[in-house]
């Protein structure tokens, strides 16, 4: 059985405020780690399952140390908040705090660490890192999906971008939600912009702008107006 949906705590505007934002923090998240840490996406699996099977081919010298971590972290971490939002799911409020509260922690933690030296980017530490972040983005992504706003998973683009074309109107199609598709495409590009710039002067404090990144939307979540009765979340 699949879990359920949680309604929103807050109006559809703000709902998809936060969740862009959180979005941007992906991007900021796995362009340090393709960058920075070798070939491994901490948000986006996909990308991490092409490197696998490039890994397998015959010849191949790919070190994927990192997917090996990442995967199975990710995995684990998706199960645990299941298992969360079954518990507490139908009390969003408290819910969606724990979870951002929790990504706030696991990042800062992880700027200290990195910043201190005390975890490395280029030796076997760095699969700590490499774990760390699985677990705030596994977290992220499963709690977002929860919502039920496809084009906001904060991760996935490729439906998205499918969208944007198979439901224009050069397709035919209406041409709804084409500018909520946009803003996430864009949304994921700047982050990745970002962190990809950022990754040429610094690291850990990159951490720091993607906790504040989330930060800023656990305070939408918490303090954004309530939903009205019946509203849809707009998305044209």
């Amino acid at each position: 059985m699949t879990a359920p949906t949680t309604p929103s705590p807050i109006s559809g505007r703000h709902t998809v405020a936060a969740l862009v934002l959180l979005t941007f923090a992906t991007g900021l998240a796995d362009a340090v780690s393709v960058l920075v840490l070798g070939r491994v996406f901490v948000a986006n699996m996909t990308g991490n399952v092409i490197y696998l099977g490039f890994w397998l081919a015959p010849r191949s010298s790919l070190d994927l140390g990192g997917v090996a971590v990442v995967i199975p972290t990710f995995v684990a971490t998706t199960i645990v908040s299941g298992r969360l939002h079954r518990l507490i799911g139908h009390r969003a409020q408290p819910w969606i705090t724990i979870v951002l509260t929790t990504e706030i922690a696991v990042l800062l933690s992880l700027s200290i660490l990195a910043g201190t030296g005390v975890l490395h980017y280029h030796d076997n530490t760095k699969l700590i890192i490499i774990a760390m972040l699985a677990v705030t983005f596994g977290l992220q992504h499963s709690s977002a999906r929860q919502f039920g706003i496809p084009e906001l998973s904060t991760t996935m683009l490729t439906s998205t971008i499918v969208s944007i074309g198979l439901d224009s109107r050069l397709a035919g199609g209406t041409g709804e939600r084409q500018t909520l598709r946009l803003s996430v495409v864009a949304t994921m590009c700047a982050g990745a912009f970002a962190g990809a710039t950022m990754t040429n002067f610094f690291v850990a404090p990159t951490f720091v702008v993607a906790a504040v990144v989330v930060a800023v939307s656990l305070l939408i979540f918490r303090f954004g107006t309530a939903p009205v009765k019946s509203e849809v979340v707009e998305t044209s």
